[in-house]
Order: structure tokens, then sequence, then C-alpha cells
């Protein structure tokens, strides 16, 4: 069955388990660790929109438990973000937060010494120097990605200030590979027990598996 962008999708009947012969490795969520929530701080709700979607996307795909965003409530985020839950998803522990105050957040998470907060930006330490320690740190792990200028509090409050190279580019890139680096690639193959949707790597064909509790 092919559905109109091309895909070939195959529904699954509930509990039916797919024998491909791509090896197909599974990492679960409780096995990466430190836990990580990204804060996007200062989104802006017209000119910010698609960058703090992709943001909150990468975080989901990537590892996070969640995302806490600071800034101006933008409720269509939050639907792009539920709708991709909902079909590939994540949504079992995936949390998805808005608040006004992010130092308030910041300090009530410092309380517990076990946790910390990384900050991204390209003036900090190169993450290949430092990932090793925040590893083996931190048990939960605050990610800050910014989108206007940051407060200089945010430096102050970061345990770890943390570059992705030291030249301008996209915060979701720099999100990306901090993640990568964190998990050291195993994120890669995380595998979401609760998807709708689950797609077979194939060298020439788009194959899309579709039903729930599909298992591969």
């Amino acid at each position: 069955m092919r559905s109109s962008s091309g895909e070939m999708t195959r529904p699954v009947s509930p509990d039916q388990t797919y024998n491909a012969d791509y090896d197909y490795k599974k990492i679960f969520i409780e096995e990466l660790r430190p836990k990580v929530i990204v804060l996007r701080l200062g989104h802006r709700a017209e000119r910010d929109k698609r960058i703090t979607t992709h943001v909150a996307l990468v975080a989901r795909a990537f590892g996070a438990r969640g995302i806490i965003i600071v800034g101006d409530k933008d409720p269509m985020i939050r639907s792009s973000l539920e709708k991709v839950l909902n079909k590939w998803g994540g949504k079992e522990y995936f949390e998805f937060k808005e608040e006004d105050d992010y130092k308030k957040v910041l300090r009530e998470w410092k309380k517990d010494e076990k946790r910390c907060v990384a900050h991204l930006t390209m003036y900090g330490i190169p993450v290949d120097r430092i990932i090793s320690e925040i590893r083996e740190r931190c048990e939960e792990l605050i990610v800050i990605v910014g989108a206007e200028k940051v407060p200089r509090e945010i430096f102050e409050l970061a345990d770890y200030n943390v570059s992705i190279t030291s030249q301008p580019h996209s915060e979701v890139s720099a999100l990306a590979v901090f993640l990568d680096r964190l998990y050291e690639g195993r994120e890669l193959y995380l595998y979401f027990r609760d998807a709708e949707l689950r797609i077979i790597p194939d060298h020439k064909r788009k194959i899309v598996l579709k039903g729930k509790n599909i298992n591969i």
C-alpha cells in the first residue's frame, strides 16, 4: 500500500512483530543517562515559532525527557509537538511546560546537588573537553538553549557553559550535537514504545508501519 506521499505503508495488527532483514537496534529512554530537560529561553511567538518547534522536536528525538519554554505563550508549539508525540511516540514521558520565571526554575532545580545546568553558548568550553565530566557528575540535567540575547545571569547560574564550536550557527544544531555527545550516539536508536508510526530503514524504499502496539 502506498500513501499519497509515496511511502509504502503496512497496517499492522496489535502485537504483530515485523521481521525484516534490517538489524533493528533498540535503546529505551530509561537507558539514556543523565535525564535531560531542555529549557528554551526567551521564546518570541512571532519570530521564533519555527525554530522553537524544531528545538522541541530535536529534544524529543535525541533523548530528552521534556522541554520548558520561557517567553511568550504559544499554543501552536504545544499543538505541533502533541501531533508528533501522538503519531511517533514519546507521550508517555515527554513533558511540555511553559514558565514565566527562568530564575525560579533554575534555582529550584539546583537545590538537588545531583542536578546540573548546562548552557549552550559559543563562548563556553568546547563540548568534547567537558562532556565526560557532565555525564559522570550529573544524574539530571537542564540544557539551556537561548533565543534572544541571553542574560548575563544565565552564565552564572549554569554549572557548565558549553560551546558547540566557537562559531555562530543554529541553536537547533547545537542541541543535537550536545545530546549526541552526551549519549555517545546511543540516542540514535531510541525506540518509542507508544509509536503508531514506525519506519523500517531501507536502501531504496520508504517503509512505514502503521498501527498501535507495533513490535519490531
